[in-house]
């Protein structure tokens, strides 16, 4: 009996080794970025014209003109509300509606303690300032995305974003790269930890919300999420003499399920596409600003929607910022949830391994709500999915 048991447990054991290591696996052929230089160095020098791999007049005008009123804003949720049963249903719907009509919200009252914030926030303003020497550690490698450079950048030849970006996986620990947690500065690295765990809480709040406001089972969206892929990105955007003329991150929409932002200074960039126009987004001192991405649309079935943005640089003042992505693990399976799949609202989105799904997002460039199209089923003679 006891042999018996042995085996079981080390079966058990073998499994879950080979579960991991398969995941691991997974993750090192999910993509690539090619490596490009280091624009934070660029623009440091007399530039007397902007390089023409960052000049991008396929671009919208960077400012809004010609409006009257001042511009709207995305909406402000705030979550003590929405724990508490008094205030809850009221804010629940605010919340429901933010997520269906705009894609984006800004979190006040979130529970992240604000000496973390501003310590996570100052480190990451000392890391940008590391000599080149320093950086050259922690720059990507061949065949893995992560570190510091750009990422879905698939051609020689094209266009390069006015950024660099320092990207890492966070979560699950196993799935961490050796060569860059790690080394990690003090005490930057150990603030990191807390505030990975930390957003990885709110992110599952985030959602748990979400499956009720939806009402969906909540358990079928904390299966689907448990265990989940987290990414963190630090974005640097060096300041232009040109900003006209580059952009500092492309319009895209999130391919990921859920993104938590801290902006890290008090720079304005970030901007959404709401009814044709772009929107700026002013960001409340420490708030995060929360947005649906690609997986939430497909496993809502479209009902929460991601939305497309950017970054603007400026003329004298760098911006910094740092984007959280929570994702389902990447050993699981994802498509719209069966409860929001009905006669009326037949599925919109495809069913695909998420490990599958990522491979794809990687093999592309960044661009719109290019990859949200691939996955969709085809409905009706216009060949387009019904739309809510």
């Amino acid at each position: 009996m006891v042999l018996i048991y042995t085996q079981a447990v080390r079966l058990i054991i073998n499994k879950n080794l080979f579960s991991e290591f398969g995941a691991m696996e997974e993750l090192a052929k999910l993509g690539s970025s090619l490596p490009v230089p280091c624009v934070q160095e660029l623009a440091k020098e007399p530039l007397t014209t902007v390089p023409h791999r960052y000049v991008r007049p396929d671009q919208d005008p960077p400012f809004i003109s010609g409006m009257a009123t001042p511009s709207p804003q995305v909406p402000v949720i705030d979550m003590n509300k929405l724990l508490s049963e008094e205030t809850m249903p009221a804010e629940l719907q605010e919340f429901h509606l933010a997520c269906k009509e705009w894609g984006f919200f800004q979190l006040i009252n979130h529970g992240v303690g604000e000496t973390l914030l501003e310590s996570v926030k100052s480190g990451i303003q000392e890391f940008f300032s590391l000599p080149m020497e320093k950086k050259k550690q922690f720059w990507q490698q061949p065949e893995i995305m992560e570190g510091f450079g750009q990422a879905f950048v698939v051609s020689e030849n094209q266009k390069l974003d006015w950024s660099d970006i320092f990207y890492l996986i966070t979560l699950p620990k196993h799935l961490r790269k050796p060569h860059l947690f790690p080394n990690i500065p003090q005490p930057l690295r150990d603030n990191l930890e807390v505030y990975s765990a930390e957003l990885e809480d709110l992110a599952k709040k985030i959602l748990d919300l979400m499956a009720k406001a939806l009402g969906v089972d909540a358990d079928y969206i904390k299966e689907l999420f448990d265990q989940g892929t987290q990414m963190v990105r630090m974005n640097y955007y060096p300041p232009c003499k040109q900003p006209e003329l580059v952009i500092g991150l492309n319009p895209h929409s999130d391919p990921v399920g859920l993104t938590i932002l801290l902006q890290v200074n008090e720079m304005e960039g970030l901007q959404v596409r709401k009814d044709g126009m772009w929107i700026p987004i002013k960001p409340l001192n420490n708030a995060f600003v929360v947005n649906v991405g690609d997986i939430l649309e497909i496993v809502t079935n479209g009902i929460y929607r991601s939305i497309e943005h950017r970054a603007i640089v400026n003329q004298e003042k760098e911006r910094l910022s740092i984007a959280t992505f929570y994702s389902p693990k990447l050993e699981g399976e994802m498509g719209p949830a069966p409860s929001l799949i009905t006669p009326e609202r037949p599925a919109l989105f495809k069913r695909i391994g998420v490990a599958d799904y990522f491979r794809g997002v990687f093999e592309r460039k960044l661009d719109g709500k290019s990859y949200v199209d691939v996955m969709r089923i085809q409905h009706g003679e216009d060949g387009k999915g019904t739309q809510d």
